[in-house]
């Protein structure tokens, strides 16, 4: 009688199924974005964004500490000014929220990873990414801008800056501005594959940065387009970037896996807040498993080649990881 062999499935027990799997999570490849606003004593709700809140830079460094002592230890760090004006000036006032809480955690948190979004549109009065001129954004006198942005957060203590403006030519300007002023070890996380994404309301209410005129589709990248990414990461990386990072995640793993494969350099996931808020508002409806979609999609993002996740659910993945339901 012939005999049919068969390839053997692995025994599932819980420990085997740990043991050989293919993708590995760690708590160290985890960032938690934090909202820091100006003024003192603040923690306050965000309502697009539940269970997430705004901090004043006095009251931030109780929550970094939560999340280390949960394993986290890279964060991101978006200012939200009192002050807003049509050139974005509190972006790099030396005393804003972002400066502010970047110098006292520096001293509360030595050893964290501070990471700041360089972007105008939380600092601008019309919510764009850049300086206007006849209702578009001039690429060029923003770069300058940008610059002086990173460079007032890498006087502050950031170890890495993030410019999420997408401008043609602003990692080069800042890494030019970083050098020139001694600062070669400050290393730049570039927001290289942006697309002007439905996802982003929930961020835009916490940061009250939306557009007053217009949108973004004039330089955030068209949905449509696949190998446009690769282009976009090639010229960042060209121009000194450090780090990549694709936004969003959610629908675009596909670019991950592209931008993954094309760049030796490491590349990070953005799970954005309409993601975020997506999975807590079904979660809440009882409409799906909350905590497992949270892991699910978390791993998608490692799976399609990530090497970092930028994500609202950090704590919650680094609890995730202890329990053995990822890592």
């Amino acid at each position: 009688m012939n005999l049919i062999h068969r390839p053997r499935r692995l025994r599932r027990t819980p420990a085997m199924r740990r043991l050989v799997r293919e993708t590995r999570v760690s708590k160290d490849s985890l960032i938690l974005p934090f909202f820091i606003r100006e003024g003192s004593g603040v923690k306050e709700p965000i309502d697009s964004l539940a269970g997430l809140f705004r901090y004043s830079p006095d009251t931030i460094h109780a929550a970094v500490g939560d999340a280390m002592a949960d394993g986290v230890r890279s964060f991101l760090l978006f200012g939200l000014p009192d002050h807003k004006d049509e050139v974005g000036s509190s972006a790099w006032d030396d005393n804003g929220p972002v400066q502010d809480a970047l110098r006292r955690l520096r001293k509360a948190c030595p050893e964290a990873v501070f990471i700041t979004d360089v972007c105008m549109c939380e600092y601008t009065s019309h919510g764009h990414c850049g300086v206007l001129a006849g209702g578009d954004v001039d690429n060029d006198p923003t770069l300058d801008l940008l610059a002086r942005t990173a460079l007032s957060h890498a006087r502050a203590g950031a170890d890495i800056v993030a410019p999420s403006d997408m401008m043609d030519g602003r990692v080069g300007a800042i890494r030019n501005a970083l050098d020139g002023d001694g600062f070669q070890s400050t290393a730049i996380m570039s927001y290289a594959v942006k697309y002007a994404s439905s996802f982003y309301g929930p961020f835009r209410e916490a940061a009250g940065s939306a557009p007053g005129i217009g949108d973004r589709q004039g330089y955030q990248m068209d949905p449509h387009n696949r190998r446009e990414a690769g282009r976009e990461a090639a010229l960042d990386l060209d121009e000194g970037a450090d780090m990549l990072i694709v936004k969003p995640a959610m629908a675009y793993m596909d670019v991950i896996a592209d931008v993954a494969a094309m760049s030796d350099r490491p590349v990070a996931a953005y799970s954005v807040s309409g993601e975020y808020a997506m999975i807590c508002a079904a979660g809440a409806q009882g409409l799906v498993d909350e905590y497992g979609v949270m892991c699910e999609t978390a791993l998608g993002a490692f799976r399609a080649g990530a090497d970092l996740l930028i994500t609202y659910f950090a704590r919650e993945l680094a609890r995730a990881i202890d329990k053995g339901d990822l890592g």
